[in-house]
């Protein structure tokens, strides 16, 4: 079975990789190895024994932000579609020994995203939304969510199911992989400068208590909690370094 256009992984670039772990490990129950990458420091974020992210601290200077890879058939030509539809390659297809070919790339829009091509049965188990410590929901924070929607669609084979009216921020539009909802698209409405963007929302038992937790633990809560349909409630928040994130789940 193909699990093209899938989400597959969940990888955060920060400075201070043992910061960052000590944040979302007990915000979500993580527990980490080293991947064991010679000359390059790589975490391995582990939930429920599934290895659901990865963190990372680039050799130069970079924002911290999430990463959110798509699963491919081919990377190569999907690398190659992304540019015929009008987006960029950010750093080329190459292989990471014993799990895949991956590159990294941005839409038309500039909101940066990864592709995997796993190998045979490595689709992993980092996207789930019935455990907690999983990636739940992608929402993409856009200049053009009408034209990025056309761009996934067209790339990953995603499709609308609905559209959200949502005053003068436009509509919510939820997309789907194979008839399962995963996220979702709107309008960018953040500060002057913030470029268009990918959200991963994590999967927590409870909401309220994840709020208390993010705050206590540094971090700033920008949205909620609130509910959404479906009778989930969200949190959007950013960790003490500034990578934006959001959760969800119960009250």
């Amino acid at each position: 079975m193909t699990h093209h256009g899938a989400p597959c992984w969940y990888e955060l670039s920060t400075a201070d990789a043992a910061a960052s772990q000590g944040f979302y490990g007990p915000l979500l129950g993580w527990t980490f190895q080293d991947a064991g990458m010679p000359d390059f420091s790589y975490a391995l974020a582990v939930s429920g024994g599934d290895m659901v992210a990865g963190l990372m601290e680039p050799d130069s200077p970079m924002p911290e932000f999430w990463l959110v890879y798509f699963a491919v058939e081919d990377c190569d030509a999907a690398a190659a579609k992304v540019k015929t539809l009008g987006g960029a390659v950010h750093r080329p297809p190459e292989d990471i020994p014993g799990t895949g070919r991956f590159a990294i790339l941005a839409d038309p829009q500039g909101a940066a995203f990864g592709l995997l091509q796993p190998l045979p049965g490595g689709a992993g188990g980092a996207f789930d939304q019935k455990k907690a410590g999983h990636g739940n929901w992608h929402e993409l924070h856009s200049t053009d969510p009408e034209a990025g929607l056309a761009f996934y669609a067209a790339l990953l084979g995603w499709t609308q199911t609905r559209a959200m009216p949502m005053g003068e921020m436009g509509d919510y539009r939820i997309f789907a992989h194979k008839g399962a909802d995963i996220g979702g698209m709107m309008r960018l409405m953040g500060p002057p400068g913030v470029p268009s963007h990918w959200l991963p929302y994590f999967g927590v038992p409870g909401v309220n208590a994840a709020k208390a937790a993010i705050e206590a633990a540094g971090g700033k809560v920008h949205h909620g909690p609130v509910e959404v349909p479906g009778g989930a409630f969200i949190v959007m928040a950013e960790d003490p370094r500034g990578a934006g994130f959001a959760v969800v789940g119960p009250a």
